[in-house]
């Protein structure tokens, strides 16, 4: 049912373009012969447009002349108007006669004179008409002149003056009585019909058994598609479909399957987002029981520590003082650890005021002067999150390693990319040296700006150190 469906409409698309197709050539032959003949029957009206359009035109020709002489006459100013006119009137011998018409043309002055002739043979420059002018309106009617009967009209060719509009003659139309053509015939069309009439015939089985051999392929590419789209419903985004060609059709593949691309991107995502919501909550869970046990005690330590430092005799008391030291040290790596553990709520709060809040807290619970210099950035969920755990895991190994008295955090926009930077003024130390041996957090860190696509680097000497990445 698909199959015909598809196919026998688009089949029957072809058939009816075509029919249509031919119909509309037939009514633009009737449009073409049929109408304007049986429009030219009427002599009169031809005569009088004829007559009208050219006494227009040398209007205009004579009102783009100079002002006349106050004591020019008509015949100067119509032979002004010609000196210059447009080869567009029939005085002019360059455009033929009406088809059927013998149709003569002449322009005469105020008095009846001749001016210009398209048969001077006949009409002679300087001769006068066999039909009296008419008034200013000009006029038309028939008469008997040298030719034989005659159909004639008068157009006046006019200029506006100071003192009103000027008739400075008259354009003069005349053809024979008899030269109207007869009323078409319908029967005389019939050599164009017919071949018109039997292609509608022939078109509808050519054009069905056209329709189903064309359309063929595209619906095999149809149903490919369909079929690819019911394994990416049913969560398998691995099949993709052949693109061939360069129409439409696969411009829809080539779409699909970017589409296909995307929406197991989308759906990978989810799952890396799931998972580390799971490595956060585990991360909370570790933090919790850090802080209730290991820094319980190492708190305990510390104030045996300082009460054996204040009770043990001089000999005791320079091993008092180390663990004292010790134990200090060690809380304050448990509470860099703590914080670097500590979750921090990105999508509720936003990148900003994660990293303000994560700042805040490493400075009041450690003591240590952090700045935070933060721009608003754009930058995909992704991102925002390794910006946060890299800033989150530069402060934790500065604080536990570098014994820094101030931290300085910058977040901003240079020339394109997007730049994190985390510096202290502590020991510093040798990157390729603690890399080979205890670099895990550094790796961690070059690792999660790389698989986003950006760069990651390390600077330190004996003034401190300064981690910085920077992401597209």
């Amino acid at each position: 049912m698909w199959r015909f469906g598809l196919r026998g409409r688009m089949a029957m698309s072809y058939v009816l373009v075509t029919a249509t197709a031919v119909l509309l050539v037939e009514a633009v032959i009737v449009a073409l012969y049929v109408i304007p003949q049986a429009s030219a029957t009427d002599l009169a009206s031809v005569l009088r447009d004829q007559a009208g359009r050219d006494a227009k035109a040398l209007s205009q020709d004579a009102a783009r002349r100079p002002p006349p002489l106050p004591d020019a006459s008509g015949r100067d100013l119509l032979q002004r108007a010609m000196s210059t006119a447009e080869p567009r009137t029939l005085l002019s011998g360059v455009r033929p006669p009406e088809p059927g018409f013998a149709m003569l043309e002449t322009l005469v002055d105020t008095e009846g004179v001749i001016v210009g002739s398209s048969a001077p043979e006949i009409y002679g420059v300087g001769t006068g008409l066999d039909v009296p002018l008419p008034g200013r309106e000009g006029g038309g009617g028939t008469a008997r002149t040298r030719t034989g009967a005659t159909v004639w009209h008068f157009s006046p060719v006019t200029v506006k003056t100071p003192v009103g509009l000027q008739i400075l003659g008259y354009v003069y139309v005349q053809a024979p009585a008899e030269a109207a053509p007869a009323a078409p015939v319908v029967g005389s069309l019939a050599p164009l019909l017919v071949p018109g009439l039997l292609a509608v015939g022939l078109v509808v089985p050519v054009g069905l058994v056209f329709g189903l051999l064309s359309t063929r392929r595209l619906t095999t590419r149809v149903r490919r598609l369909a079929g690819v789209t019911t394994a990416v419903a049913s969560g398998d985004f691995r099949p993709r479909v052949a693109v061939t060609g360069s129409d439409e059709v696969s411009t829809l593949e080539h779409s699909f399957n970017l589409m296909t691309d995307r929406l197991g991107a989308a759906v990978e995502a989810a799952r890396l987002t799931a998972r580390a919501e799971a490595r956060q909550a585990e991360r909370g869970r570790i933090a919790r029981e850090l802080h209730d046990s290991i820094s319980q005690d190492l708190f305990s330590l510390s104030l045996l520590a300082g009460g054996m430092r204040r009770a043990a005799p001089d000999a005791l008391r320079e091993q008092a003082e180390a663990m004292e030291r010790t134990a200090a040290r060690a809380m304050r790596e448990m509470q860099a650890l703590l914080l670097e553990l500590r979750p921090v709520a990105l999508e509720d709060a936003g990148l900003l005021p994660a990293l303000e809040e994560l700042c805040h807290a490493y400075e009041t619970r450690l003591g240590v002067k952090v700045r935070a210099e933060l721009a608003e950035v754009v930058l995909s969920p992704p991102a925002e999150h390794a910006v946060l755990r890299l800033v989150q895991e530069a402060l934790g190994n500065a604080i536990k390693h570098a014994e820094p008295t101030r931290i300085t955090v910058r977040l901003g926009r240079h020339d394109g990319p997007v730049t994190v930077e985390v510096s202290d003024d502590g020991l510093g130390f040798d990157p390729s040296g603690v890399a080979a041996k205890h670099g895990m957090g550094l790796a961690l860190m070059r690792e999660r700006v790389e698989e986003l696509g950006g760069r990651w680097e390390i600077h330190s000497d004996g003034s401190g150190t300064t981690v910085r990445a920077s992401l597209p």
